[in-house]
């Protein structure tokens, strides 16, 4: 096992996660594939579909909730007693609670010069209801960011290591916007579109790994699955309208390259950048996956509308609420 090459997949039940796992065991069924789930049933089904597909493989399950800082604490230990290392981590658990689609937004985007971009993006699209997680974080926040950064943290002696480079990737998004980002909000208490705010995290989080790790073996690189029918999607418009809708979207895959429909085909760029030396990748670059109007996939890049002096903060404010949640966490365990 110690030669085959470790990979660990946050949200690899359905949706882009699944398909990743899939299509990475395609590529190379001598991995230990390591599926880290909230729902460890499904994770065990998954285990045992793949193991039957892919019978040189070796495919393991770990249950971890993102939501819950206790969650994630006991499987980084669980994890560590399990492996050396870890060369690859795709961090693609996530959330958009609640997603209210602003249909009068909708609508006039129709008639308008940029519906190729609002579509693409759902920019002024969605709105979301949060909710507070057992641990006091903003639920998106906690989900998207905050659970990964802390599993990370945690892992950090299995992914610096000397043997290789160790990869962290990140599902980002389209629709990560500078301008639902605030330093000063930077759970997205006061806003109302957390989900775009999280994924605009996630980028200024992955540069801030890069100049903080790079040295000691670890990359951090970003993707966007593009637009997708998952469960994510589905719980934004009713049947329907999904129905009505379809063909325009179909249309619209001819003038933008962002609609990859499918799970598998979102997972172009994640499958190609396990490919790539990471030493070779720009950190102010997302990667894109892309489908034609005809069906066929391929990777496009995006320069990030970042800055290091934002990022390196930002990352100091989530070590210092890591910092304030391990003391909590500590107390409540002592007293219990």
């Amino acid at each position: 096992m110690s030669l085959r090459k470790v990979v660990l997949v946050t949200g690899a039940s359905s949706g882009v996660g699944l398909a990743l796992c899939k299509r990475l065991l395609e590529e190379n069924d001598e991995l230990h594939l390591c599926l880290a789930c909230r729902n460890i049933s499904k994770a065990e089904a998954v285990q045992a579909s793949l193991l039957a597909a892919y019978p040189n493989a070796e495919v393991s399950t770990v249950q971890v909730d993102v939501s819950n800082l206790h969650s994630v604490f006991r499987a980084s230990k669980e994890l560590k007693q399990r492996f050396q290392r870890l060369d690859y981590v795709y961090l693609n658990a996530g959330i958009m609670p609640k997603p209210q689609l602003n249909v009068k937004a909708l609508f006039s985007s129709l008639f308008s010069r940029k519906v190729i971009h609002v579509f693409s993006t759902a920019e002024g699209l969605l709105t979301q209801c949060e909710k507070v997680t057992a641990d006091g974080l903003q639920e998106t926040f906690e989900t998207n960011v905050f659970g990964h950064f802390i599993l990370i943290q945690e892992l950090e002696t299995l992914l610096c290591h000397s043997e290789s480079p160790s990869r962290v990737i990140w599902t980002s998004s389209r629709n990560a916007r500078k301008s639902n980002f605030s330093l000063e909000d930077f759970q997205h208490s006061k806003g109302q579109e957390p989900y775009s705010s999280s994924k605009y995290a996630i980028d200024l989080l992955s540069l801030a790994l890069n100049r903080n790790f790079n040295q000691r073996g670890l990359y951090s690189c970003v993707v966007c699955p593009g637009t997708m029918m998952t469960n994510l999607t589905y719980g934004i418009l009713p049947p329907l309208l999904w129905t009505l809708i379809m063909p325009f979207i179909w249309l619209l895959r001819f003038f933008a390259h962002a609609f990859t429909l499918t799970p598998f085909n979102g997972t172009e760029a994640l499958v190609w950048l396990f490919h790539q030396k990471p030493e070779s990748l720009n950190p102010f670059i997302k990667y894109l996956s892309a489908t034609t109007g005809f069906g066929s996939n391929y990777v496009v890049t995006q320069k990030m509308d970042l800055d290091e002096d934002t990022a390196e903060k930002f990352y100091q404010s989530l070590l210092d609420l890591g910092r304030h949640i391990r003391v909590t966490i500590e107390k409540t365990d002592n007293q219990g």
